[in-house]
C-alpha cells in the first residue's frame, strides 16, 4: 500500500467557494432539562422519505449541539422570507439577546423542541445517529412530526447576503 500525504484546503478557500452556495435558512431548536437553545442552519437536508428522516451539521462548541446531544431531539424551523431577523437573532448577530427566545411565540410538537411561529414549516426529530465531522457532528434524525405553517417565499442565504426567491 502507498503511503500518501493528505494536503488540506486552507478553511478561507473552501469558505469562498461555498459563498456561491445558495440555501434555504433554518434555525434548530432543542430543550434539556428546562434549558432551551437554538441556531440558525443552513446545513440541513432530507436523506429519507420512508423513514422519514433528515440530517443537519452542528459545531461541536455550541450551546445548541450539546443540547441535543443531550437529549436526542430538536426542533427544526424552515424560515420565511420575513424572518432575516431571527436568522439573525439565532446566528448570534444580535448584540445581547442572552435569552433568544424572549419575545418570539414558538410552539412544541412531539419532543418539546421550540419551533419559531411565522416559519414556512415546522419537523420535530429523534435523533437515531451521529457522525463525528470535523469540527462538527452530522445528526441523522428522523422526523417526528412535521406541519406545513405557511405558505409564502422562503429565506434564502447567498454569498453573505440575504436574497429574495422568484419564478425564472
Amino acid at each position: 500500500m502507498k503511503n500518501t500525504t493528505l494536503m488540506t484546503l486552507d478553511p478561507e478557500k473552501l469558505r469562498a467557494a461555498m459563498r456561491a452556495w445558495s440555501a434555504g435558512v433554518t434555525v434548530v431548536t432543542a430543550v434539556h432539562e428546562g434549558h432551551k437553545h437554538g441556531m440558525t442552519v443552513n446545513s440541513f437536508t432530507s436523506i429519507s422519505l420512508e423513514p422519514a428522516m433528515i440530517t443537519i451539521s452542528l459545531r461541536v462548541s455550541t450551546r445548541t449541539h450539546e443540547l441535543v446531544s443531550k437529549s436526542g431531539a430538536f426542533g427544526l424551523t424552515i424560515l420565511s422570507a420575513e424572518q432575516s431577523d431571527i436568522s439573525n437573532l439565532f446566528s448570534g448577530q444580535v448584540a445581547g439577546a442572552e435569552d433568544r427566545f424572549a419575545n418570539l411565540k414558538t410552539e412544541t410538537m412531539v419532543t418539546g423542541s421550540p419551533l419559531i411561529a411565522g416559519g414556512l414549516a415546522w419537523m420535530d426529530c429523534r435523533v437515531v445517529q451521529t457522525f463525528d465531522a470535523g469540527m462538527n457532528t452530522l445528526f441523522i434524525a428522523e422526523v417526528l412530526a412535521a406541519h406545513e405553517a405557511n405558505d409564502g417565499p422562503p429565506l434564502i442565504y447567498h454569498n453573505r447576503k440575504y436574497w429574495n426567491l422568484s419564478e425564472i
